[in-house]
């Protein structure tokens, strides 16, 4: 196996034999040029979740979904064990003072990762506060038009 680095945040291992050398260079932050087979390609690093593995990424033009898995991530899946490292998160508070402009849940709603849950105005703009992981609502502590402070507790989750 060769395994390359580049810049420690992009790590890549494939076979070592001849019909599978590449070559990589990082042409700048995210942006590599590609040549394999004599062949070149443009890759771009559009969106990286490391702790999920999984990544947006263009190569020429196109887009791709691309979710990581290794040997051990294999064994965990086989013992049921593949979200032994997710982290739950039992409440929203506040990540600063402002006004409650939408609450866009209500309790007992399951949630993805990414749903907006809350629209908070602090200092003239608005901000999405946005689901972490995949949770259930518990209880929503605040309406629209409440004033919050930071910290303060907003929607409670299962």
């Amino acid at each position: 196996m060769i395994k390359a680095n580049v810049n420690s945040k992009y790590e890549f291992s494939l076979d070592s034999t001849a019909e599978n050398a590449i070559d990589l260079i990082e042409i700048k932050n995210g942006v590599f040029s590609i040549i394999k087979n004599n062949k070149s390609y443009n890759a771009e690093v559009l969106i990286a979740n490391h702790a999920e593995k999984s990544f947006a990424i263009r190569i020429n033009g196109n887009k791709y979904n691309v979710l990581l898995r290794d040997k051990y991530d294999d064994l965990l899946k086989e013992l049921g064990m593949e979200n032994a490292g997710v982290v739950k998160i039992k409440d929203l508070k506040a990540p600063m003072p402002g006004l409650v402009v939408d609450v866009r849940v209500k309790e007992g709603d399951v949630v993805k990762s990414g749903d907006a849950l809350v629209v908070l105005q602090a200092m003239k703009m608005e901000n999405v506060l946005k689901a972490s992981t995949d949770v259930t609502v518990k209880k929503v502590h605040i309406k629209t038009n409440d004033t919050v402070e930071k910290n303060q507790m907003l929607i409670s989750f299962i």
